[in-house]
């Protein structure tokens, strides 16, 4: 427990249907807040909610608890375990191991855990943590990350056990990706090399320092890639060499660099604890954001003709028109927030519309066979598949996207909300950009939208549209941009800026 001289504000370290926090010091202003106190009764504190809801004693519960690359990890991993087992759990120690890993020691049979815990922060520097949760029905939503914090401020005396649960070693990670190596020749089913359906193919992978290193290794090696010129595979909290994001500019222009250097077939590049990943293709060219939705779209579509895409908010008009138009398939444009497409197509599902696949332009891809999952490496899988079945047919993967409209130019500008209570000041500012828009002859605010404003502005010069959206967590609103021709986005935002101008307690800096 932490002790009772201890102020913790439980509630600031909700993050949507994750714990974050700041587990080192050494950046101004950022107090360390996850301690291994902290952490240690956060533990606890699953365990005692895990117990309530499958009725079953702490006493017989075993929990599987893994770590990123973090400089912070090991400690805060070691006083999670102790928390647990303190408790007579059965703790397995799995040490090094990514977010979709951490699910899986709940299904793979020789593991059977009841839950798991993933201490990762994702792509956020260097001194924060957090914690991530799992039971055999998936991760854990706002509502449970909630109860646990409550059980945790409560203060509750645990109780422990007269016998510690048994701590125990294993190897999650081999496990796991043993399953993505069976799931490439399995789904290549090669009739001169089965078991090596990758050969004559060189991959280069950037894990960015972080969890995904063991790709390269113990997946491609197994299969007969050559992964020749893969970089920072080796973890290192300290992040030298960028950003562990494929959202990241800097992060996509290593691993293009990469492929043009060592003459690639393909790249991959994963995030810090591989629940996200993107590509790129033969030419250094990025497989990301609508190009990535748009290519695992015209693979699941070849499997499930007719089905349902479900993406984020933010995704362009080229690839609802390639995915409706070109493939047949219905897209569900939905809100941002890889948890809300997740759970609308598990939602369209149990109402009878067919969605085998629920993904974001951040990366986070998740797909029905897969437990809905959202799994980097699992959805990198996949695209390699179809690169080798490309490859026999002496096609190219690409060629799948090749009528994929993309925007010409487009852009994010982040406005800061100024006033305290700032979710229902940028819900206002929402309604009088919609009141603005109406009176805009040739601006159409988009049917079926849920979320914030999305604007059709069909207009010569602009061509494109833009999205006003309050931020999940963050006193921002996002402004997104897109348009089909050069200058568009300029075009679009100066009309906005007079908008945006006349309103108090908000900063447009960004605009400029």
């Amino acid at each position: 427990m932490v002790g009772s001289t201890t102020r913790v504000n439980w509630t600031a370290l909700q993050n949507g249907s994750d714990i974050r926090g700041v587990a080192l010091t050494g950046v101004p202003d950022e107090p360390v807040n996850l301690t291994p106190d902290v952490v240690t009764t956060l533990g606890q504190a699953f365990v005692t909610w895990l117990a309530a809801k499958l009725d079953k004693p702490a006493t017989q519960l075993v929990i599987a608890v893994g770590r990123d690359s973090r400089l912070s990890g090991p400690t805060l991993m070691s006083a999670a375990i102790a928390g647990m087992a303190a408790l007579g759990s059965r703790v397995y120690d799995v040490g090094m191991a990514s977010t979709p890993a951490m699910f899986m020691s709940t299904v793979l049979p020789e593991f059977s855990c009841d839950g798991a815990i993933m201490l990762t922060a994702s792509h956020l520097p260097f001194n924060r943590n957090g914690l991530k949760f799992f039971t055999r029905q998936g991760g854990l939503g706002k509502a449970d990350i909630t109860d646990i914090l409550q059980r945790a401020e409560a203060g509750e005396t645990f109780t422990k056990a007269s016998t510690a649960g048994a701590i125990e070693p294993r190897d999650l990670i081999g496990a796991y990706a043993a399953g993505l190596v069976q799931q490439i020749r399995q789904a290549v089913n090669h009739l001169d090399h089965f078991d090596q359906p990758l050969q004559g193919l060189k991959i280069v992978v950037d894990a960015g320092n972080g969890a995904g290193g063991f790709y390269a290794a113990q997946v491609l090696t197994p299969l007969g890639a050559d992964t020749t010129g893969s970089q920072f595979l080796d973890p290192d909290g300290t992040f030298p060499n960028h950003v562990p994001n494929p959202e990241n500019a800097e992060a996509m222009a290593a691993i293009c660099q990469a492929v043009v250097a060592n003459k690639a077939d393909f790249g991959i590049i994963f995030d810090t604890d591989v629940d996200r990943g993107a590509a790129v293709d033969h030419e250094g060219r990025e497989l990301n954001r609508n190009r990535l939705i748009a290519l695992i779209s015209a693979i699941v579509l070849q499997a499930h003709p007719g089905s349902t895409i479900v993406t984020d908010s933010i995704t362009a008009d080229g690839l609802t028109q390639f995915i409706e138009t070109e493939l047949g398939g219905i897209h569900h444009r939905f809100k941002r927030g890889y948890k809300n497409v997740i759970n609308e197509s598990m939602r369209l599902n149990e109402a009878g519309q067919e969605s085998w696949l629920a993904i974001e332009t951040s990366g986070h891809g998740a797909m029905k066979e897969n437990y809905f999952l959202d799994d980097g490496a699992y959805l990198v899988s996949k695209l390699l598949a179809e690169l080798a079945k490309a490859r026999l047919a002496s096609q190219r993967l690409t060629d799948l996207i090749t009528t994929l409209q993309e925007p010409q130019d487009s852009g994010e500008f982040r406005l800061k909300i100024q006033v305290a209570d700032f979710k229902p000041h940028g819900m206002n500012v929402i309604g009088q950009l919609k009141a603005f828009v109406a009176t805009q002859s040739d601006w159409t605010v988009v049917p079926k939208n849920y979320e914030g404003i999305r604007v059709a502005c069909p207009a010569a010069g602009e061509n494109g549209w833009f999205l006003l959206r309050l931020s999940l967590h963050d006193p921002v609103l996002p402004l997104n941009i897109e348009s089909n021709v050069e200058g568009g986005v300029e075009q679009i935002k100066a009309r906005l800026r007079t908008f945006f101008t006349t309103l108090e307690g908000l900063n447009t800096s960004a605009l400029d």
